[in-house]
């Protein structure tokens, strides 16, 4: 049964679920890294929200740990790259708290345009500053989106009703999507020069690391109000503090700080600031929300195999998972073949599907076929960081997908370029669900792939099966299945023989067998 830590507070729900979904679940929080690190090697998941930091040191000590669920949006605690390296797949919530981070967005609008918090501060002192604090309305005004997805769109929508024109900058943003959504495409700095509130929706990364630089706020309209419920660090505070004081911005609005907890911040009383301590997802809705789905998702990954809205690896529903899982292993095997027999001769790598395959999501199969591949170079390696090593070691992967019809209802080729050329295996489904290899490098075969297996080429002539059979027989080597294919009709070219063994030859026995009369290769393989 798989055995998952709970390590921040989170909603009851998600032991509960965790629960009846076949794990088990230890909740053990507020622990430091050492005393994390000390027990993180027993669990093969850990469910977190912002508190928990999983760093290197933490992977490094979770030799179990194959899964890592953050509830809620933000991964900027988890160490993405070394938990890709290690492996473990990367899920977050980006759904559970939309709603909620955008209405706060909205209501931080509401407070700039109408300077609620000075305003309440003002009447609870005993003033009546009635004409002190004048406001604007939003009807009418441009809302310009730094970011226009799931929460973007749902702030856009919202702005839309109240009579806003919404403009959005997102790379992403189709012209399609735009037009459903009823806002207008346009670049940073048109948005900049266009835009009476700004309200940014789009995570941190090196691209979007001050995406409102000191230059970006100059370009801004003079009298803009700016929104932040998305990460710190978007906004250069600094740069900020300076266009509020000079009027530049008229007002801003944030939830999130470049350090946090923000206990000191150059923006802290100044006119026209609001501030509140990163609340986007904090309502009971979503922190049940959040945790309910966190749980499932990591339920689902570790009892069925689905993976859903994983960082680090191509999505896979626990009711697609059994319908690809054939598929799957299919890949596996055919990678494994290949890395076997060329191991590091290959420069890049092919996948190519027709038939039935070609109807499916070509990423977890390409992810099978690179696990298989690249386990001639690591024992650890699975479907998570198999694309990682690839790329480590400069390998060319690609993709095809054809529309034709083969031989086969289903068909799986792998190809791979070496020194001496182009050599691929191909391979397809038995009944919808046995694999089984039906080529390799031209040459028409079918065997299973399983277990300890000999790889044989030779030339095809009379006799060379009783020598074979008799030097196995000698070294007491029992043959369980024997699988033949030659290149040509008639005897004198090319043969690949594929025999599965009841266990592993030993070297001496292999060498005697490359002395055979007409042996040109022989290959110990593994498929497990």
């Amino acid at each position: 049964m798989p055995k998952v830590l709970i390590s921040d507070k989170m909603d009851p729900k998600a032991a509960q679920i965790f629960r009846e979904r076949g794990c088990e679940v230890d909740v053990i929080t507020g622990q430091t890294p050492e005393e994390l690190a000390g027990i993180i090697g027993q669990y093969d998941g850990l469910a977190i929200r912002s508190s928990t930091k999983v760093t290197q040191a933490i992977l490094d000590a979770a030799t179990n740990l194959k899964v890592v669920g953050r509830a809620g949006i933000g991964v900027d605690n988890v160490d993405i790259p070394a938990a890709s390296a290690k492996g473990v797949v990367v899920m977050n919530t980006p759904f559970g708290n939309s709603i909620t981070t955008a209405e706060h967005a909205i209501a931080l609008m509401f407070a700039l345009a109408r300077q609620l918090p000075e305003a309440d501060a003002s009447t609870q002192a005993g003033k009546w500053e009635k004409n002190r604090f004048m406001g604007v309305e939003l009807t009418a005004k441009t809302l310009g989106l730094i970011g226009a997805g799931n929460i973007g769109s749902i702030v856009a929508d919202r702005a839309l009703g109240l009579k806003m024109k919404v403009v959005a900058f997102d790379p992403f943003l189709t012209p399609e999507r735009a037009v459903e959504l009823g806002i207008e495409k346009v670049t940073l700095d048109d948005l900049l020069a266009r835009a009476d509130f700004i309200t940014l929706h789009t995570p941190l990364t090196d691209q979007t690391r001050n995406i409102l630089s000191k230059d970006a706020l100059a370009k801004t309209k003079r009298g803009v109000r700016i929104i932040n419920c998305a990460r710190g660090g978007l906004i250069d505070e600094a740069a900020l503090k300076e266009a509020l004081d000079s009027g530049q911005v008229a007002g801003a609005a944030l939830d999130v700080f470049a350090t946090e907890p923000a206990t000191d911040s150059p923006l802290f009383g100044t006119p026209n600031f609001v501030s509140t301590p990163h609340l986007g997802a904090s309502t009971s809705e979503a922190q049940v929300n959040v945790a309910i789905q966190v749980a499932e998702q990591m339920a689902d990954y570790l009892v069925k195999g689905g993976v859903t809205n994983a960082l680090n690896m191509p999505s896979l529903s626990a009711e697609q998972a059994p319908k690809l899982r054939p598929y799957m292993a299919l890949a596996t095997n055919l990678g494994r073949l290949v890395g076997q027999l060329e191991s590091d001769r290959v420069k890049s790598i092919s996948i190519e599907v027709e038939g039935a395959a070609a109807e499916l999501d070509m990423k977890p199969i390409t992810a099978a076929v690179l696990a298989g591949f690249m386990r001639a170079f690591s024992d650890s390696v699975n479907m998570v960081n198999a694309p990682f090593l690839a790329k480590d070691r400069g390998l060319d992967v690609r993709e095809v997908r054809h529309d034709r019809e083969g031989d086969y209802h289903t068909l799986v080729r792998v190809s791979v370029a070496t020194e001496d050329g182009e050599r691929s295996v191909a391979g397809t489904l038995f009944g919808n669900a046995t694999p089984r290899l039906v080529e390799i490098y031209g040459i028409k075969i079918e065997a299973d792939l399983a277990g300890h297996m000999l790889y044989i080429v030779n030339r095809d002539e009379p006799g060379f099966i009783g020598r074979l059979g008799s030097t196995l027989g000698e070294a007491n080597v029992n043959i369980a299945t024997f699988h033949l294919g030659r290149r040509e009709a008639r005897a004198g070219g090319e043969a690949v023989l594929l025999l599965s063994l009841d266990g592993a030859v030993a070297e001496p026995v292999l060498w005697k067998l490359c002395q055979l009369a007409g042996v040109k290769t022989v290959k110990s393989l593994r498929f497990d």
